[in-house]
């Protein structure tokens, strides 16, 4: 599959987290204070909780449900209960355009 428009770059508040389906898959979106996105998948690896719905701080995204921090960057957790990490997909930024392909992920 080919990457797909999730939403524009001026769609995205600073250090929240959006949430999208790309083809059936539930991904968060989020742009950094320095303009930076970042995708990973939405669903917490500890309790099946949408992890766009919880908290930004710095390059981390927290379940709000049991507050495991996760990597934005490498999708890993930062902190228990959750201990197996969420996939990255890659981003692209064309012409104002967020797109993600959700077949590509990333291993960091």
């Amino acid at each position: 599959m080919a990457a797909v428009r999730v939403c524009g770059v001026d769609d995205l508040a600073v250090n929240e987290a959006s949430r999208f389906v790309v083809d059936g898959v539930p991904i968060a979106v989020v742009k950094d204070a320095a303009g930076d996105v970042f995708a990973i998948g939405d669903t917490c690896t500890h309790g099946d909780i949408s992890l766009a719905e919880g908290f930004v701080e710095n390059d981390t995204l927290e379940c709000w449900a049991h507050g495991s921090m996760f990597s934005l960057r490498t999708g890993k957790p930062l902190t228990l209960p959750a201990y197996e990490p969420v996939p990255v997909y890659q981003v692209q930024i064309e012409g104002g355009d967020v797109l993600i392909d959700p077949a590509v992920t990333l291993t960091v």
